[in-house]
């Protein structure tokens, strides 16, 4: 007779088979890329000659949340945020356009799908080569680089998913405010600013991830303060909720307000959803998507982004990084990154999950410079062994700080609570605490917020490779900065 321990063995084992039987069984069927053969090519411009715009009416193209952002810090614009020359895209379009009906090909096709104003760079995406081929030659283009080749074959659209119109009933802590968020605030101090008022208001977040499975759907999230939703991706979802619900979690541990369920670190900010990472191919194009998001948070007068995303090696080994790359210059995403603190905002980007794989090291734009770099630790207050580590390859400290990740608590697109794994998820609970902090310290720059959350974590005196200066302890933060703010007013 079995016993009852070999009976729930047993149990067990057949829920993991049943379960990775439905895994297998579920998964969304292949269809042939549509449209045939495409490419997108990135061209770097020599100049911005030609351009209508101005460094003296920068609102033109910048908002007034944006210019007074940069005035409040003493940032000084400069030709980076200049938009890219209209002089320039006129000529790719009339060369273009002349080259297809000259040579008579009927079937060509072209489409300019973007731009970047500070790396000066344009996406032509076209299914003719020899056309993309002979814009790179053109006298104003200093260097062009394919960064994306159409797959031949991609998933099936999403189907959509059930909402859940109310939580679960074991979803509940009674009697505890922060309900299952609890443990992943009080380990960085982050209730003590709560406890204060300081709950991000007045403060503007931008969530840069591949989809927002049912935000528009999900009783929590809509009670939340979504100013916008873009998406960046080409081309756009035509079902923009129903993506991924990777950003649907990453957004609730920042936004989520339900006591006793699920609060999350800035639960009064507002927030700006963007989508910039393409969930059918994993390719370089996906660091222009997510430039021109960050930029487009920064026209808008953004104060943070929470990143989520990262790479290293892409499909088709097409524009693969190696670890002497983590300079944060190399990649095009890095030096996007790079740019932010210097235009006003704070990035909180993840550190990436290749921690036990061969790469083991912090994914691309974590190596980035003047960011905030997020681990994740587990419930222990240990490292998770899948988050990435440093250093950078130039000797700078990665990750800057750690929090729970292993696992976090957050709402699923099913609008249910889940616990997930991963840097993705440790890194909201960071950036919404740094706009709490932030919210309290209105007179600091970008920089000094985010000198003083390394200052101020556990190990800043003795920083290494796997915690970077620690656990950050926002509290502690809060008081040193009021004392240096009181200090500098005496």
């Amino acid at each position: 007779m079995r016993t009852i321990k070999q009976l729930t063995t047993l149990l067990c084992l057949l829920a993991v088979l049943f379960a990775f039987a439905t895994s297998v069984t579920a998964a969304p069927p292949k269809m042939k890329y549509p449209g045939g053969k495409f490419y997108i090519w990135r061209y770097t411009l020599k100049d911005k000659q030609g351009s209508s715009y101005t460094l003296d009416h920068p609102g033109r193209w910048l908002s007034h949340k944006s210019i007074e952002r940069r005035r409040r810090q003493g940032l000084e614009l400069d030709s980076t945020d200049l938009p890219v020359s209209a002089h320039y895209l006129k000529d790719f379009e009339k060369i273009a356009n002349g080259m297809a009906h000259r040579e008579r090909k009927s079937s060509a096709e072209w489409t300019m799908i973007g731009t970047s104003r500070w790396h000066n760079t344009v996406l032509i995406r076209s299914n003719d080569t020899t056309l993309l081929s002979h814009l790179a030659e053109l006298s104003f283009v200093k260097e062009a680089r394919k960064v994306w080749v159409s797959p031949d074959s991609v998933e099936r659209g999403s189907l959509k998913v059930k909402v859940h119109e109310q939580f679960n009933p074991w979803d509940s802590v009674k009697g505890e405010y922060y309900g299952n968020a609890k443990e992943q605030i009080e380990m960085l101090a982050g209730h003590r600013l709560h406890n204060i008022g300081m709950r991000g208001k007045g403060m503007t977040i931008a969530v840069l991830d591949g989809g927002f499975q049912n935000c528009d759907q999900i009783p929590a999230i809509l009670r939340t303060n979504i100013v916008e939703m873009k998406d960046f991706v080409y081309p756009n979802s035509l079902h923009f909720f129903r993506e991924t619900d990777h950003g649907t979690k990453v957004f609730s541990a920042l936004a989520a307000n339900e006591p006793q369920v699920l609060v999350g670190t800035a639960p009064e900010a507002k927030y700006w959803l963007l989508r910039c990472e393409d969930q059918q191919t994993e390719q370089p194009v996906e660091e222009d998507y997510w430039t021109m998001a960050a930029e487009y948070a920064d026209s808008a007068g953004v104060d943070i982004i929470s990143s989520s995303v990262g790479y290293n090696e892409y499909d088709r080994h097409l524009g693969d990084y190696h670890q002497r790359d983590l300079n944060g210059q190399r990649a095009l995403i890095s030096r996007s990154a790079s740019m932010l603190a210097q235009k006003g905002i704070i990035l909180v980007n993840s550190a990436g999950n290749n921690g036990m794989g061969p790469w083991k090291k912090i994914v691309f734009p974590a190596d980035a410079n003047d960011i905030l770099t997020v681990g994740a630790l587990n419930t222990d207050m240990k490292n998770a062994p899948f988050s990435g580590v440093g250093p950078t390859q130039d000797g700078r400290v990665k990750p800057d700080v750690m929090a729970l990740g292993a696992p976090a608590c957050l709402i699923s697109g099913r609008g249910t609570i889940v616990r997930d794994m991963g840097t993705s998820f440790s890194t909201p609970i960071v950036a919404g605490l740094v706009a709490c902090l932030w919210q309290a310290l209105p007179e600091k720059s970008a920089l000094e917020i985010i000198n003083l959350v390394r200052q101020t974590s556990s190990q800043y005196q003795e920083p290494d490779n796997i915690y970077g200066y620690g656990i950050p302890n926002f509290w502690r933060a809060y008081m040193i900065g009021k004392m240096d703010q009181n200090d500098k007013n005496n």
